[in-house]
């Protein structure tokens, strides 16, 4: 009886093992990279972007190019508190409830806990009972993007801040009139300025 498989030397055989097993992870995070708009915004170089600047106390500004906000994982990691990173960075979502903002009443404006962009007015805020603070738009179009999101056999529309890509919630079309949007943000994505 005669052997038809080939004798490979076992150091060939464990390096092909290795590359092989180094393709299936750098496919598997290329995949990863391409579903989460954090991790493609991290790849690649930073470029300006536009967006409408306001005051402290909600005023417009006017609109500015300004460079696109990269930093490493370990940078936003030293900047951020680990949920603020779990939301922001990973696209979490913190508990109902639980966060700062959800039941605010106060006048002013919401930053960016990232990178300080203007985003959201106490102006525009309602009460939604989900226990996340709800906007019925953003204080600038131009300040936010929105993407889809797949996750959890749901199709979404997900908020990303347009300068640094921070997650901030989703939209969804059960809000007031006359819009009839509903911006639920997380309130760890955020930075309340009280008006003076």
């Amino acid at each position: 009886m005669s052997d038809a498989s080939p004798n490979i030397p076992r150091r060939t055989f464990l390096a092909l093992g290795a590359a092989g097993a180094a393709g299936i992870a750098l496919v598997a995070l290329r995949r990863a990279a391409s579903a989460v708009p954090h991790v493609r915004a991290m790849t690649t170089a930073p470029t300006d972007v536009l967006i409408v600047m306001f005051d402290d106390t909600g005023k417009r500004t006017g609109a500015q190019k300004v460079p696109k906000i990269v930093k490493t994982e370990a940078e936003w990691r030293k900047q951020l508190s680990p949920l603020a990173y779990n939301v922001t960075r990973e696209e979490g979502t913190e508990y109902a409830f639980s966060g700062p903002y959800w039941d605010n009443h106060e006048r002013g404006i919401y930053r960016c806990i990232c990178c300080d962009t203007a985003l959201w007015s106490s102006a525009d805020k309602f009460d939604s009972g989900t226990g996340w603070p709800s906007f019925t738009k953003p204080l600038a179009k131009e300040n936010i993007v929105e993407t889809t999101d797949t996750t959890f056999g749901m199709t979404r529309t997900a908020i990303a801040c347009a300068r640094c890509d921070a997650h901030q919630g989703h939209v969804f079309d059960d809000g007031p009139p006359p819009a009839g949007l509903r911006y639920c943000i997380n309130s760890v994505s955020m930075r309340f300025v009280k008006s003076a």
